[in-house]
């Protein structure tokens, strides 16, 4: 079994507390382990750049109606880099749809300084959709 370094399991300890963060709609927290100048790319979008605006895309996803729990599948880092492969699952009016996700993050000392997500965004935008109510 291969070891880990003390840097891989610190940037596996970051991403578990952005996890955490994130699930806690916890926006500030989030940002704020970004770099000054990170990078968050979903890979169908244009890239965000910088901590702040990063904290204000992040933001603007919230609804009180939603709630996001991160299932990781497989969490681990090659050459430096963190992937970490998971389930997202939305919760929209109590109604979860689950979108299989890829993250791959890059780091500048113990902060992510760019973080690239890959999933389908049909999957994602479907289960974002408010309900129709009749």
């Amino acid at each position: 079994m291969a070891m880990t370094s003390l840097d891989d399991e610190l940037k596996i300890q970051t991403f578990m507390t952005m996890k955490d963060c994130w699930e806690r709609k916890d926006w500030r927290q989030c940002a704020d382990l970004m770099t000054e100048d990170g990078i968050l790319h979903s890979v169908m979008l244009d890239p965000c750049k910088g901590r702040e605006n990063i904290y204000e895309r992040i933001r603007k996803t919230e609804k009180p109606n939603k709630s996001v729990t991160l299932h990781i599948r497989s969490i681990g880092v090659a050459s430096g880099v963190l992937f970490v492969e998971r389930n997202d699952e939305i919760t929209l009016d109590g109604v979860s749809h689950s979108i299989p996700t890829v993250g791959i993050l890059e780091f500048a000392g113990e902060k992510i300084s760019h973080w690239r997500e890959y999933y389908d965004r049909a999957t994602l935008l479907a289960a974002i959709q408010e309900p129709a109510h009749g």
